[in-house]
Parts: structure tokens; C-alpha cells; sequence
């Protein structure tokens, strides 16, 4: 199923979102804070979800 071009952009989006999330908790003392690595883990799973969604193909055009 192809995305929209504004489905591809939301994604795109959500995912600079989440790499900005990541990158701020490496910043972050993983020793301050429970359960960092499942916190890290669950971020990957969604980045590359969201990279999957977007090699779907190219966009569909929304007729208006």
C-alpha cells in the first residue's frame, strides 16, 4: 500500500522526533535512570519501523 505524501511526511516527522529523543537520553547517566536500555530498545524498534513504512515505495498523490 502506497503513503500520501503528508503520511510520508508525519513519519518523517515522528522518526527526527524520536532520533531527537534518543539522542537527548544519551546524554543522560544511565545509571539515574530505570530501565534505560528497554527505554533505547523500544526507540530502535520504532525508527526502523517507521524506515520500513517509508521504503514502501514512492508516495501516492491525493487527488483534491
Amino acid at each position: 500500500m502506497q503513503l500520501t505524501t503528508l503520511e510520508r511526511e508525519v513519519i518523517t516527522d515522528s522518526m527526527l522526533k524520536i532520533q531527537s529523543v534518543q539522542a537527548s537520553l544519551d546524554q543522560i547517566d544511565g545509571s539515574k535512570f530505570p530501565d534505560i536500555d528497554e527505554i533505547h530498545s523500544c526507540l530502535r524498534t520504532a525508527n526502523k519501523s517507521f524506515s520500513a513504512a517509508l521504503r514502501t515505495g514512492p508516495s501516492k498523490r491525493v487527488k483534491r
